[in-house]
């Protein structure tokens, strides 16, 4: 078996996804595991990211599966270690980044370096910008973007320094963007200086590509990355790899066409709107009428009744995507757990039946809702194909509902993507 390069590690799935994504469109080939494999990798690939879904659990159980992965990437060979997060680098009050991370750097504490490393969400191509150490999202600070509102992990506080130090045992610095505009040596210094001051990480300002890719050369040979997707596109250069369009070939598509849509981000809002108003079939699920039937089964039945003769004709959307306040007025009757784990539930269970009935190009928007989607479907592996936005690719796996010819899948981040890509999705693959 070929050693892999790059050995990842995402706490969500769509933002495995995006990972994936980046390091393809950088010439990778690229597997994404769902779950911790029980077995050897039995793919020819550069990069394995091994798809979590950690992000909101309790901290001790994040670091448990983290370290899990971990272990199981280190028995293929993988040379680097990076931690992925999501690009608003969203987490609950206690983390769940800054235990990941030290856990993760206490097990790799033996390799030389591994007593630093680096943290940056940044993600320009998705309006995500570090700068002076305060995360932007497009042109306000990430307090003021609506991640104040997330219903699972609000951010109410920009200054990335001060919401990692809060997490972490050890000392936060920071690598601002007057260093990152030097290039690779002036990194490494700062880096080197920061340990003489006994920091053991840094959050690093970058405000374009350009400072990612200046970013990557001055990563070369550290045992463990942490970052969103962005520092990716700086990383496959390390190992002599090249961008190459052979990298995201998929097998031909074929089947119908859905989407299922958990998130109540603004950009998935906006886009469940757009495609409402295309004209194109879309069925709503009420949560509250969910609890009030006792389940989500006959939610599901009639979802798949409504789209059964509809599939042959195109695309059509099943959501419960809401405005941030009536997904507070659920919470508020329900629970915030019991509302997200009913939704999710019935989502997956939509998202099987639709496979069922030939769906096989499907897209789901959602990080929580996409991990309740691939476990229903039991897909264990992904082969990560082409973008259709930045951060977004389709995906190829096997799933046993679709024996025949497999299943294209898109798994979308709730913050991603323009307003019409639902739509634009279908094209892409096309």
């Amino acid at each position: 078996m070929k050693k892999i390069f790059l050995g990842c590690i995402a706490d969500d799935f769509t933002g495995a996804t995006d990972l994936a994504n980046n390091l393809v469109r950088a010439g990778m080939r690229v597997v994404q595991a769902m779950g911790v494999p029980s077995q050897p990798l039995d793919a020819e690939a550069d990069a394995v990211v091994v798809a979590l879904k950690s992000r909101t659990v309790p901290a001790a159980d994040a670091v448990q599966e983290s370290l899990a992965a971990l272990r199981w990437l280190q028995a293929q060979g993988a040379q680097q270690i990076y931690f992925k997060y999501c690009s608003t680098f969203d987490s609950t009050a206690r983390g769940n980044i800054g235990p990941v991370t030290e856990a993760l750097m206490e097990a790799l504490a033996e390799q030389p370096g591994a007593d630093f490393s680096i943290a940056t969400p940044a993600f320009p191509d998705n309006g995500r910008t570090v700068f002076k150490g305060h995360l932007f999202v497009g042109d306000v600070l990430l307090n003021e973007s609506g991640m104040q509102n997330h219903p699972l992990t609000p951010m109410t506080d920009a200054n990335l320094v001060r919401v990692l130090q809060a997490q972490c045992r050890r000392k936060v610095g920071l690598i601002d963007y007057k260093v990152v505009a030097q290039g690779p040596e002036a990194i490494r210094s700062r880096i080197d200086q920061l340990r003489a001051d006994g920091v053991g990480l840094a959050v690093v300002d970058a405000v374009s590509n350009d400072d990612l890719m200046r970013l990557g050369p001055a990563l070369k040979g550290l045992p463990l990355v942490t970052a969103g997707s962005g520092v990716a596109i700086g990383l496959p250069a390390n190992f002599g790899i090249a961008p190459s369009n052979t990298a995201s070939a998929l097998p031909s598509a074929t089947g119908f066409q859905a989407v299922v849509s958990g998130s109540c981000s603004l950009a998935t809002n906006r886009q469940v709107a757009a495609f409402v108003a295309s004209g194109r079939p879309a069925l709503a699920i009420d949560p509250l009428q969910l609890a009030a039937s006792g389940g989500g089964e006959t939610a599901v039945s009639q979802a798949l009744a409504w789209a059964k003769d509809l599939l042959p004709q195109g695309p059509v959307l099943i959501y419960s995507s809401a405005t941030p306040d009536a997904v507070k007025a659920v919470q508020v009757q329900l629970g915030v757990q019991a509302a997200g784990d009913l939704v999710e539930h019935t989502l997956a269970a939509i998202a099987r039946g639709l496979v069922d009935l030939g769906v096989r190009q499907l897209v789901v928007a959602g990080g929580e809702t996409s991990g309740a989607c691939v476990q229903a479907l039991a897909i264990s592996q992904m082969k990560i194909g082409p973008q259709i936005d930045p951060g977004v690719p389709w995906c190829h796996a096997q799933s046993d509902a679709a024996p025949d010819s497999g299943l294209h899948l898109t798994l979308k981040s709730g913050n991603f993507g323009t307003d019409d890509f639902f739509s634009k999705a279908f094209t892409r693959l096309t």
